[in-house]
């Protein structure tokens, strides 16, 4: 049995857990390690790639500022996320304001050392990526368009940071970019018809608020339309091993959003889109393991 100190103790790790979301950004680790073996350094051996002490630092610098970011964010949507997020909320806000910004400044810190390991560029890079998030959090957020547009930039630019280590300029990488920067955007104005609420209620512009439902609804299926460029690219002009599965199975889900798109009225039906979002890109994450299964398993030896 736990005594009440480890209780208390074991209740605010959960809630700073929440917080910093931390299941995410063990998503986006994942995501940059696979990314690294199979796209951006696949003509490198594995034991290279997965021992780069670089590399490393790179991953744990950008999961260190994302959890920062979230805390930041959570510090000015607190009032928004009490509408939206009711049980969550309740959750975040057993760790104190104080102790949550005192965390931040002390998460943007060691990101910042972490980024001195690897070179002053790098330094100069995490230190624009911790600016952007919070005027993102602080500003931008609340812009219609801008708000959308920065957020997906930003979710996107961990990856950049491997990318830019690696120097791997194929054009295949940037179509795997574009898709996951269209379906990002994509979650990302859904999430904003899924708040409406509490971004009404606070005065957030969001493209809902400003323009209507039925506009973010059009705009969404130009995003999926959109979306199909460079699913087509990448299934006929690029070897993807069995990853192709990933992309039919991607359009057949997409064909599904858009269906209950159009017959989405409340919060409800807009979190379930949110959701087929979301497994589209963790779902995405897992399925970069099936390209070229063959190759990568003899470079394991």
């Amino acid at each position: 049995m736990f005594t009440r100190k480890q209780k208390h103790i074991l209740i605010k790790f959960f809630s700073m857990f929440s917080v910093v979301r931390g299941y995410n950004i063990l998503i986006i680790v994942v995501a940059q390690y696979l990314a690294s073996i199979y796209i951006l350094a696949h003509d490198k051996p594995l034991r290279q790639v997965l021992f780069d002490p670089n590399l490393f630092v790179i991953v744990l610098a950008s999961a260190v500022t994302i959890a920062a970011g979230y805390i930041v964010n959570n510090f000015y949507d607190s009032e928004k996320d009490l509408i939206n997020k009711p049980i969550k909320s309740k959750l975040d806000r057993l760790v104190n304001q104080h102790t949550k910004l005192s965390f931040y400044f002390v998460l943007n810190f060691i990101a910042v050392v972490l980024a001195s390991y690897v070179s002053f560029k790098a330094v100069l890079f995490f230190s624009v990526y911790i600016f952007g998030i919070w005027f993102y959090s602080h500003k931008l957020k609340k812009l219609p368009f801008i708000g959308n547009l920065t957020s997906a930039i930003l979710t996107i630019t961990p990856f950049f940071a491997v990318f830019i280590y690696y120097k791997n300029f194929e054009h295949v990488i940037f179509v795997h970019a574009t898709f996951l920067f269209l379906i990002l955007s994509m979650r990302e104005l859904t999430k904003d018809l899924e708040n409406i609420k509490g971004d009404l209620a606070l005065n957030y512009q969001t493209i809902p608020i400003v323009y209507g439902e039925n506009v973010s609804k059009i705009m969404l299926t130009v995003l999926s339309v959109l979306t199909l460029i460079p699913t087509f690219l990448l299934l006929f002009k690029f070897k993807l091993g069995y990853m192709y599965i990933y992309f039919y199975l991607s359009i057949v889900l997409l064909i599904i959003f858009l269906v209950l798109l159009w017959k989405s009225k409340t919060k409800i039906h807009y979190l379930i889109l949110h959701n087929i979002l979301k497994f589209i890109i963790v779902f995405g994450v897992f399925c970069i393991l099936l390209i070229d299964v063959d190759v990568v398993l003899n470079r394991l030896f």
